[in-house]
């Protein structure tokens, strides 16, 4: 049975749906820059989610756009606002559900209810639910508001940046789901070994540069440790992606160490959240829905990536 029966293909392949809501912050349309207009949606078990949460922190946007937590435990009614251990109920619009502010946004929406979401308080309707549209407005667009001034687009790494996060995306960030959402041998197989190929190329690339473009830390590595911050608690076991750990990779794993120890990173983390949500929500995969105790992951420990 298909965890995402319409996200599937007659191969077995799992096919994600495209985002439905595109709209852009910029100065003079609908929805301009402002502080204090726009709230981020988010759970901290999802990837997607989780990088639009670290790139609100590294820019300092915290005071300008608000932000709630979903819990984890996604049931047959989708995410949900409830008051718990990092997450609560909905101060805005007093939503219970996510569904509510999609339906809000568009009545006949009738795709799969996904995070991040970014709110406008004003208009009270989804500007966007796109991770890669949120990271690149709180980069761009609310710019001039922010704290810090942290570029994550650097325009003198493109094209080049955008064609490996776009790889990185399509093989290890969606191929993680795409062995672990497969309902076909053979579907499970082409996304695990393709998988497996890009991890094996990243490691030859950290051997001789700290981050994926030498000593800048951009968009492209944020997106890349999302995936491997969760591959050995969830992804090595839950979607079967165990040909390795991330653990058995010296360069990935000093790299996902490096950037979990960058100010701020391990508050934005959440590794119960992550666990239930994965192990409790697909209950398709894990029937049982009993969440393991394992395995001990230590991201504090010295990682030696300052030499390169």
């Amino acid at each position: 049975m298909a965890q995402f029966p319409d996200e599937q293909s007659d191969d077995g392949d799992f096919e994600r749906q495209e985002d439905a809501f595109r709209a852009w912050i910029s100065s003079g349309g609908p929805h301009p820059p402002a502080a204090g207009r726009y709230h981020l949606y988010v759970s901290l078990a999802c990837p997607w989610a989780s990088r639009t949460v670290i790139v609100r922190m590294l820019k300092g946007l915290d005071e300008v756009v608000g932000m709630t937590v979903v819990d984890p435990i996604r049931d047959e009614n989708g995410w949900a606002f409830r008051d718990g251990p990092g997450h609560s109920s909905d101060p805005v619009e007093g939503f219970k559900f996510l569904s509510e502010a999609y339906a809000r946004s568009d009545p006949d929406f009738d795709g799969r209810v996904t995070v991040p979401v970014l709110w406008d308080e004003q208009l009270r309707r989804i500007v966007n639910n796109s991770e890669d549209d949120i990271c690149r407005m709180f980069d761009s667009a609310f710019g001039p508001l922010a704290r810090r001034n942290v570029d994550l687009f650097p325009a003198d790494l493109e094209p080049a940046h955008s064609r490996l996060a776009q790889a990185n995306y399509e093989t290890i960030n969606n191929g993680v789901y795409r062995a672990g959402f497969a309902t076909k041998q053979a579907a499970y197989e082409r996304a695990c070994h393709a998988l497996f190929t890009a991890l094996d190329d990243l490691e030859v690339r950290l051997a001789s540069r700290r981050y994926l473009f030498g000593q800048r830390i951009v968009e492209a590595d944020w997106r890349l440790f999302c995936t491997l911050v969760r591959f050995d608690a969830v992804y090595h076991g839950h979607f079967k992606c165990n040909l390795r750990r991330i653990a058995d990779y010296p360069n990935l794993h000093g790299y996902l160490l490096d950037l979990y120890q960058q100010p701020g990173i391990p508050a934005t983390m959440n590794l119960d959240h992550i666990k239930r949500h994965y192990y409790f929500t697909h209950d398709d995969i894990n029937p049982t829905r009993i969440v393991p105790i394992g395995p001990l992951l230590d991201f504090t420990k010295p990682h030696g990536r300052e030499r390169l």
